[in-house]
């Protein structure tokens, strides 16, 4: 199991974008694949929110679970 790396305003901030970007009133592109990407942007922000584990945050060496 990873170590959590998100702090909590970091995880509220997610799961309202995740549950906003998986709602009616996401964005609306003319391109199909524009409008999978950001369901599946949702999807990751929304699970991230959850677990409280960031693979980006991993990589850049960022830790906010402090804040």
């Amino acid at each position: 199991m990873v170590s959590q790396n998100l702090g909590k305003l970091d995880r509220i901030f997610r799961f309202v974008l995740g549950v906003w970007w998986l709602s009616p009133l996401a964005p609306q592109y003319a391109a199909p694949w524009a409008n999978l990407l950001v369901m599946f942007v949702g999807w990751i922000t929304l699970v991230e929110s959850f677990i409280g584990w960031c693979w980006l945050h991993d990589v850049f060496g960022i830790n906010n679970k402090s804040q």
